[in-house]
């Protein structure tokens, strides 16, 4: 509230008038007004108990009326927005204005406990998870029966509540980060990757890749990323590998100190969801160009390097990624080099992962695919 008032406040004399005080709190307003009035009709009835000793502990309408009614799902609304928020937050931290609105305005006020404004926004996440467990302490110590399975239903439904919730979450979470890995990786043209293949100027527009599109999926998932150095003739490349579920990218780091997309790197809003390494590579700039196609996880052969074998080379921690091609012909090698020991065989580990969860869903796909029974004897 001393965040969400104080805003109000500025705005109110014509300062951050442009700051989106739905985008930073959602629907806080209507979530606290909820939350208080359950609150105080749930310690309404502890009273009226207390009071007049005869008088049963009767939760049941308090517990109906909220938990029926608005309360959980006004959390819902505000939970799907908490990562666009932190998002939104982390873009706007970076304006001196907003910075002095954060820092002088409100940390300094002593009933924040000097707690950020990031560690204050995820309380109401933490409030609907302890939920189930205040029906669950009221369950135990109800003694009629009717109450009790009218309770456990309550609880049941808050539960899948949260689970639905979760699902949601993590589906926003994904889909912010792949929009932010979309704008990032760099995805060259055929004839710029190898300069073998010519196009005419007047054909290349019909020749044109959406190469990045296969990012735009938001059911694809990013298991495992990272800064490795990549073995070339004569120096060592600074790349940075994405596994995802289906298939391993390798990209080229490139950084842009100066501007990107025309406007100041240090504005850059940044998914909270990406690795804090990738994080600080955007804000400076920086994007990742692909270095080659898409390895698909079925294509992919990987072979530790023992230290012996590349001493001479002074290479460590290496290993080696073969792509083949559905005839099984190598048509890339990329010998990788880790910054330890434990870092390449936390990749290989990884790796290996990935292909054998990708080739179990593919064999279970094309099992699948055989179990269907015919539409008719004739066919």
């Amino acid at each position: 509230k001393i965040f969400m008032n104080t805003l109000k406040y500025l705005q109110s004399n014509e300062f951050l008038l442009d700051v989106d005080l739905w985008r930073l709190f959602a629907n806080l307003e209507e979530l606290n007004k909820i939350s208080l009035s359950f609150l105080k009709t749930f310690f309404e009835t502890v009273k009226k108990h207390i009071s007049k000793s005869d008088s049963p502990m009767d939760f049941s309408s308090v517990l109906r009326t909220f938990f029926q009614g608005d309360l959980c799902q006004t959390h819902q609304i505000y939970c799907l927005n908490y990562t666009s928020a932190l998002f939104y937050l982390e873009k706007l931290r970076q304006r001196e204005d907003f910075g002095i609105y954060l820092k002088q305005w409100c940390e300094q006020n002593e009933q924040c406990k000097r707690l950020h404004l990031p560690e204050l926004l995820v309380a109401p996440l933490h409030r609907l998870t302890r939920y189930p467990l205040l029906l669950n302490n009221i369950w135990k110590r109800s003694t009629d029966e009717t109450e009790k399975s009218f309770i456990q239903s309550l609880k049941e439904k808050v539960e899948k509540s949260i689970r639905d919730l979760e699902g949601k979450v993590k589906w926003l979470d994904n889909f912010q980060k792949f929009r932010q890995l979309q704008e990032v990786i760099i995805w060259p043209q055929v004839w710029d990757r190898d300069k073998r293949f010519f196009v005419p100027e007047c054909l290349k527009q019909n020749l044109r890749e959406s190469s990045e599109n296969i990012l735009s999926s938001a059911n694809r998932l990013l298991l495992h990323e990272g800064k490795l150095m990549l073995a070339e003739s004569t120096r060592l490349l600074d790349v940075y590998l994405f596994l995802f579920d289906d298939f391993l990218l390798i990209t080229k780091i490139k950084r842009n100190r100066k501007k990107y997309g025309g406007s100041d790197t240090s504005l850059i809003p940044v998914c909270p969801s990406l690795t804090p390494e990738l994080q600080s590579f955007i804000r400076e700039g920086g994007l990742c160009t692909v270095l080659d196609q898409p390895i698909p996880l079925d294509r992919i052969i990987l072979k530790n390097v023992e230290p012996i074998q590349v001493t001479v080379f002074s290479l460590r921690n290496a290993f080696l990624i073969q792509h083949e091609n559905r005839y099984r012909q190598c048509i890339a090698v990329f010998l990788l080099q880790a910054q330890t020991e434990t870092a390449k065989k936390a990749w290989m580990s990884q790796i290996e992962t990935a292909i054998s969860n990708y080739t179990t869903q593919y064999e279970t796909k094309k099992s699948t695919a055989f179990c269907f029974p015919v539409e008719s004897s004739e066919i």
